[in-house]
């Protein structure tokens, strides 16, 4: 009998309102991720992944247009009211953002902020909620744990705040993590160190994961399975090791020849030509034709669907319709 998704997005189209005209920053994605499965998102900037993200804990601002569906840990997202919002971020899926210095509050301790976070879920005592949060600083293997708690986050370093958010992020036993490209603003140590705590504590909570990147070995270090996002949509999606070995879709083909540690012996690196269509002026078919070394009459005129191939992943191209 199979088990059911953790997450299950089906159709999932959101859109922009503000300005002269609609955005539609994704487009009919649709995902689904196991227990205790982490999958990553891959795609340049703008592409649609955080935007994807954001949407299952609900956090674009007013006037954002959502269709589809989305449900978390069997809760249908999209219904849920303000009250049940504020019950479900945090206690059932939590987000470790990119930038830790603008998602924490700059005039109180990291360990007030961990504190109030369990109290509001939990309804412990602060005492309680202090022990906690000691023993997640530890659990995060920040130094000093106790003295760590009385800082506030201008005093600790981007490795320090990125593994104080992980913390708060756990703090209410979540069953969904949600990482935003959380490695970007940090060096390339501490960005190892981070990749594999987060990998160990996805495995010791049995979390569900939804892991954005837009470095395809970052996502080869902490996924068991890749979706690939160019303009909105999918456009490629399997197991780490079949895209890696095989990738289909010729976006994916760029990204994977565009690495840094494939360039060694060349002159140059290997980049996809162009930039991003803009999403408020798509242009018709295939959103990656106007970039693509293999463009066809049809790729121009044809919007393609993600279609399985053969239990090897799905990938939307018309090579392989």
């Amino acid at each position: 009998m199979q088990t059911a998704a953790m997450i299950d997005i089906r159709n999932l189209s959101v859109t922009f309102n503000r300005g002269r005209k609609p955005v539609k920053a994704v487009n009919g994605v649709s995902l689904s991720v196991q227990p205790g499965e982490v999958v990553a998102l891959l795609g340049e900037s703008g592409s649609g992944k955080s935007v994807t993200m954001r949407s299952l804990l609900r956090l674009h601002p007013k006037g954002t247009t959502i269709e589809g569906s989305m449900t978390v840990a069997g809760r249908n997202v999209t219904g849920l009211t303000a009250k049940d919002l504020g019950a479900f971020r945090g206690a059932v899926a939590s987000m470790v953002f990119q930038e830790p210095r603008l998602a924490l509050d700059p005039v109180y301790t990291l360990g007030r902020q961990i504190e109030e976070t369990i109290m509001r879920h939990e309804g412990i005592s602060r005492s309680q909620a202090a022990a906690r949060a000691l023993a997640l600083f530890q659990k995060v293997k920040i130094p000093s744990p106790e003295r760590r708690l009385q800082n506030y986050p201008h005093e600790m370093s981007g490795g320090m705040l990125q593994r104080s958010m992980i913390a708060m992020a756990l703090a209410c036993n979540p069953k969904v993590l949600l990482a935003d490209e959380p490695t970007t603003a940090l060096d390339a140590t501490v960005q190892i160190q981070i990749l594999l705590l987060i990998r160990d504590l996805q495995k010791e909570y049995g979390l569900s994961v939804i892991f954005v990147t837009h470095d395809i070995g970052v996502a080869a270090e902490v996924a068991d399975r890749i979706a690939v996002m160019y303009a909105g949509r999918i456009v490629e999606e399997g197991r780490v090791a079949d895209i890696i070995r095989e990738p289909r879709h010729p976006y994916t083909k760029g990204l994977l020849g565009a690495r840094v540690e494939l360039a060694h012996g060349r002159d140059r690196l290997i980049t996809i030509p162009g930039a991003p269509p803009d999403l408020a002026a798509m242009p018709p078919g295939c959103a990656f034709a106007p970039r693509c070394a293999q463009v066809s009459d049809l790729c121009r005129t044809e919007v393609p669907a993600l279609m399985p191939q053969g239990g090897a992943g799905s990938v939307a191209c018309v090579q392989y319709a």
